[in-house]
C-alpha cells in the first residue's frame, strides 16, 4: 500500500469516528434502559436476577449454560479432529497440522520443563485446562443470545465469569497438583501440597477477578450511549483476548510449577556405615 493510500485510509477512519462521536453526543444517554448500571454490574457478579432455564427443570446462572455449550463445542471439535484430521497428518505438516502440533507442544513443553520426573498426566491436564480457559473466554466474543426467565435477551457470558466455575477450576488444579505428590512421594507429597493450602483460593479468585474485570468494563461501556459506538468493539475484543491468553498461561504455569515441586523425588538420606567390628588377635 502506497503512502498516499495509507494517509487516505487514516483520514477516512478518523472522519467516521468523529461522525459517530457527534451522533452519540447528540443522542445523549437516553434509551429506556430496563435496569440501572448498578443493577447490571451487580447481576454480572452474583447472577441473582438474570437466570436461564435449564431444559425447563431448574433456573441456573447463564455461565452454566455457557459451560455446557463450550464443553460440547470442545468435545465435538476434538472428535472431528481425531477422526478426519489426525489420520491425514504428514511428515511435512500443513498449516492446520502445524497449529495443532504447536498448541499441544506448548503445554507438553511446559510440563516437561517444570516437572521432569512426572509429566505425562500434567501435560494432559494443563492442555485441557488451558484450552478450556482460552476457548471459554473467547466464547463471549460471539455474543450468542439467550432468553432469561424474565423474558429478556442477553448474550451468554464466559463460563469462568461465574465465581463457582472459577472455584471449581482452582480446586481441580489443586487436586491435580496433589495427585502428582501422592504418585511420587506418597504421604510426604500430601504434606507438601497441604503446605500451600491457600493455593486453590488464590488461583480461583485470580481467575475470576481477571475475567470479571473485563466483563464489568465492557458492560459499563455498552451501558452508556455516549460510549456505545466503536469503543465497545475495541474494548471487548482487547479485554477478552488479553484475558484469555494471560489467564490460560498463568493458571497452567502455576499448576505446572507446583506440580513439579511436590512430585520431585525426596532425597533419601544415605545410610551410615556400620561400625567395623574389632577382632582381637589371640596373643
Amino acid at each position: 500500500m502506497s503512502k498516499k493510500k495509507r494517509i487516505r485510509t487514516i483520514v477516512i477512519m478518523l472522519f467516521v469516528v468523529i461522525i459517530l462521536a457527534v451522533i452519540s453526543f447528540l443522542m445523549g444517554n437516553g434509551g429506556g434502559k430496563e435496569e440501572t448500571i448498578r443493577e447490571t454490574m451487580k447481576d454480572a457478579v452474583l447472577h441473582d436476577e438474570n437466570k436461564m432455564s435449564l431444559f425447563g427443570i431448574i433456573d441456573v446462572n447463564p455461565s452454566l449454560i455457557s459451560a455446557y455449550v463450550v464443553t460440547a463445542i470442545i468435545l465435538l471439535a476434538a472428535l472431528l479432529i481425531r477422526i478426519f484430521a489426525i489420520p491425514k497428518f504428514k511428515m511435512v505438516p500443513g498449516k492446520f497440522q502445524t497449529l495443532i502440533e504447536e498448541w499441544v507442544g506448548l503445554f507438553s513443553g511446559m510440563a516437561k520443563t517444570n516437572s521432569p520426573h512426572r509429566n505425562k498426566f500434567l501435560g494432559i491436564y494443563i492442555f485441557t485446562a488451558g484450552s478450556y480457559i482460552f476457548i471459554g473466554t473467547c466464547f463471549e466474543l460471539f455474543g450468542f443470545q439467550a432468553v432469561t426467565t424474565k423474558g429478556m435477551s442477553m448474550a451468554l457470558p464466559a463460563p469462568l465469569a461465574d465465581i463457582n466455575a472459577a472455584i471449581a477450576m482452582g480446586v481441580m488444579s489443586y487436586l491435580a497438583i496433589m495427585s502428582g505428590g501422592i504418585a511420587e512421594n506418597k504421604g510426604k507429597g500430601v504434606l507438601k501440597t497441604l503446605k500451600d493450602f491457600s493455593l486453590p483460593i488464590s488461583m480461583s479468585f485470580r481467575l475470576f477477578g481477571a475475567l470479571l474485570s473485563g466483563l464489568l468494563v465492557t458492560e459499563m461501556v455498552y451501558y452508556y450511549m455516549t460510549l456505545s459506538f466503536v469503543l465497545p468493539v475495541i474494548v471487548g475484543v482487547l479485554f477478552t483476548l488479553i484475558h484469555a491468553l494471560i489467564q490460560a498461561y498463568v493458571l497452567t504455569m502455576l499448576t505446572a510449577l507446583f506440580y513439579g515441586e511436590v512430585s520431585e523425588p525426596s532425597e533419601k538420606k544415605p545410610k551410615k556405615p556400620k561400625a567395623a567390628k574389632k577382632h582381637t588377635e589371640a596373643a
